[in-house]
């Protein structure tokens, strides 16, 4: 249907360390989604704050992990839970979808995690995995669960900047990483189990209307974490296939990068560096981050606060 994809050439940026490797330990997390395999980390949530310092979460282990420019790693908190994405409010707090405790807080200064929302109306979440800010303050984000094709029940949620909590979809066969588009109008949903990309457009009253596929993927895993460019295209984290896809804006895929690693876990990204145009991704299994240089840059994160991205 295209044309191949120009390959671009990714680097090693950074590694978590040895020190923080966990050994000989077990987890219900890893026994469930990784049948027990040696696990001695599993990164995800990916996200920069304002100074420039990139934050991963460990999701078996409960830890958060703050990467500076240079690639040095320093453990900032560990906490009994399952964290699975994470994302920065413009006043400094990292917002948290953990699989097992619902919408959590951390304070980065302290390393102080804190509930924000463990249930919906009574209801206990499926399992939290990931979370966008729109430029009002509203919150995006999916509940996945162990929701697929045989159990379509995965959920996309908003939590009003009000605090009042709204489901914008039911039925999603595994709802993943998600980002709003340029104007705010769609949400585009990575829907692992269907290996696609979903268009959610969103109603005057902010519910979900004329639901489609904007890309059908193939091949690994299915798409995992997202990030939009400043021109209104998406890098897609394949997992599974061991490559981030970097679509147009009309959903073309332009670019293909590659684990240098040739690990196939690549789970999610992120824009970042001092003109948004290196694309941070994440190599899950071996606890590696990678980077590319991009033509386009990322979409400032903050930029409905004036600070810089």
């Amino acid at each position: 249907m295209f044309a191949p994809p120009e390959r671009l050439k990714a680097e090693i940026f950074a590694r978590i360390p040895e020190r923080f490797l966990v050994r000989d330990r077990r987890s219900d997390w890893v026994d469930t989604q990784l049948h027990g395999a040696p696990t001695p980390v599993f990164l995800e949530g990916p996200s920069f704050d304002l100074q420039g310092n990139l934050w991963v979460v460990d999701i078996p282990w409960g830890r958060i992990f703050r990467i500076d420019p240079k690639g040095d790693v320093d453990l900032v908190t560990q906490y009994d839970g399952e964290p699975n994405g994470l994302k920065f409010h413009p006043d400094g707090r990292a917002f948290i979808t953990d699989f097992r405790r619902g919408l959590l807080v951390l304070d980065p200064k302290t390393g102080r995690v804190e509930p924000v929302l463990e249930r919906a109306r009574l209801e206990g979440f499926r399992g939290l995995n990931d979370l966008f800010f729109a430029a009002n303050g509203d919150l995006y984000f999916t509940d996945q669960g162990m929701s697929g094709l045989h159990d379509p029940s995965g959920r996309l949620y908003r939590l009003r900047a009000s605090g009042e909590l709204d489901l914008v979809l039911a039925g999603i066969p595994s709802p993943n990483g998600l980002v709003l588009n340029l104007d705010e109008s769609a949400v585009y949903l990575a829907v692992t189990r269907d290996n696609a990309i979903w268009r959610v457009p969103l109603a005057a009253d902010g519910t979900a209307t004329k639901v489609g596929v904007y890309i059908q993927m193939s091949g690994g895993g299915g798409p995992d974490g997202i990030a939009l460019d400043a021109e209104g295209g998406l890098a897609v984290s394949h997992v599974g296939f061991g490559a981030v896809w970097v679509f147009s804006p009309r959903g073309e895929p332009f670019y293909r990068i590659d684990a240098p690693n040739g690990g196939l876990t690549t789970t999610n990204c992120a824009y970042g560096g001092p003109d948004g145009r290196t694309l941070h991704l994440l190599e899950s299994r071996s606890g590696t981050v990678f980077t590319a240089r991009v033509p386009v840059a990322g979409k400032p994160l903050y930029a409905h606060t004036g600070r810089p991205a």
